[in-house]
């Protein structure tokens, strides 16, 4: 780590000498320092502070046009939901979150506005969407905060989201996404690679290794599901597990990682802002974000 990165970090450090980090199935065997973590809480703090916001803008009992029914919570004045028949999730309506930052290829590509690839991760589909995010956030970024500190987890979490977005956008162009969901499984790819690169000084290796993969494996089957967006999923994911040999290996193994990732980003941008259509060279990609059964339909996922 260079110098000037580790005085910034250190300023938030609390010595531990001589002890070890535990977390379920986890343990370090060398003792290092342990990092407050403040970073993760505020960005929560950010994501429902966006999402009130957002609330307040959508105004349902003014905007609503009633043809899906009444406002839900009405109680809560302008900051109630749109009817559950237009969005289940409790949330604002998809105009509103169109307009505020919402991730859309036709936007992105013809109307040159790059800038909702970041935007998107900072706005929720609902509440249901917000806590769920949040709580998962909370589990994860905060123990990879506390390890690494609060630079490396802002970066990974940030270009995840970042590749996540690009990855969407290369599959899905006909519905809008938000969400930040693929830069939670940034951290989560993250972890992967750090575990693995870092695979000496564990104990209980393979118990934390399968536990990590169960976790993995879980959430990206979830995300077959129709009205997930499984593709910012695994973009975050493989950013993720990509910057992690990068920033998270002791000592830090840079080389080879950096050069895929910084390739696999060109690309992809280039693809992306051509217009490609992600699609058209894997025509079985789209399993990898819905799965059609007797139940539903993928058509409008």
């Amino acid at each position: 780590m260079p110098r000037e990165v580790e005085d910034v970090e250190n300023r938030g450090v609390k010595d531990r000498a001589r002890q070890s980090y535990s977390s379920s199935s986890y343990v370090i065997e060398d003792s290092e320092a342990q990092w407050t973590s403040w970073l993760v809480p505020m960005v929560v703090v950010a994501n429902v502070g966006v999402f009130l916001v957002v609330m307040f803008v959508n105004n349902c009992p003014k905007h609503n046009s009633r043809i899906e029914g009444k406002c839900e919570a009405r109680f809560l004045g302008r900051f109630s939901f749109q009817p559950l028949k237009e969005n289940p999730l409790f949330g604002p309506s998809s105009s509103t979150l169109e307009k505020r930052g919402a991730l859309d290829w036709a936007k992105v590509v013809h109307k040159h506005q790059g800038w909702r690839l970041f935007t998107c991760i900072w706005l929720h589909a609902g509440a249901i969407h917000l806590v769920a995010n949040m709580l998962s956030l909370v589990f994860i970024g905060i123990r990879i905060e506390q390890q690494f500190g609060f630079v490396r987890v802002g970066i990974i979490y940030l270009l995840s989201g970042f590749g996540g977005s690009i990855l969407s956008s290369l599959f899905i162009r006909k519905n809008i996404s938000v969400g930040a969901s693929g830069a939670l499984f940034g951290l989560l790819g993250a972890m992967l690679s750090e575990l693995i690169t870092n695979w000496t000084i564990y104990t209980n290796k393979v118990a934390a290794l399968l536990t990590l993969l169960v976790i993995i494996a879980i959430n990206l089957g979830i995300g077959i599901l129709p009205h997930v967006d499984n593709f910012a999923h695994i973009g975050g994911f493989l950013t993720g597990f990509l910057i992690g040999f990068v920033l998270m290996p002791r000592p830090r193994l840079g080389g080879w990682s950096n050069q895929i990732f910084l390739l696999v980003f060109t690309v992809a941008l280039v693809m992306l802002f051509r217009g490609e259509n992600g699609n058209d060279h894997c025509h079985w990609c789209h399993y990898l974000s819905c799965v059609p059964t007797s139940r539903w339909h993928c058509e409008e996922n």
